[in-house]
């Protein structure tokens, strides 16, 4: 999903099962710790969660579509080898269409000592 790609809340579409779309979160935002890629996307997704629409699980279905071909791609994190993490963030203020509020971006290195 670009960055520039919004989701809005959709009030007129079709209602989802409500716990179905939060286990599909759910499992998504436990696949972010491998794959942090994909946590733009999956946090758009999980504005919501209160009320899912057909096209917010459209747009989750489409996050398992890209994992689907991209299954060699992830984070290592091996045991023997010691860490330094390393935090930066960014953000901008009211970015959000939807609400106004700000969307922060936060990313985490590991530098091998």
């Amino acid at each position: 999903m670009a960055t520039n790609c919004y989701l809005e809340s959709d009030e007129k579409g079709t209602s989802v099962d409500q716990t179905k779309y939060r286990g599909l979160i759910g499992s998504l935002l436990y696949l972010t710790a491998s794959r942090p890629n994909i946590m733009f996307s999956v946090c758009l997704c999980a504005r919501f969660q209160s009320n899912p629409k057909k096209s917010h699980f459209t747009a989750a279905k489409r996050i398992l579509k890209y994992l689907q071909g991209t299954t060699t791609v992830g984070l290592w994190y091996p045991s023997e080898v010691s860490l330094d993490l390393v935090g930066y963030s960014n953000s901008d203020f009211a970015g959000c269409k939807i609400d106004r509020k700000a969307l922060v971006g936060h990313v985490t290195c590991w530098d091998q000592v």
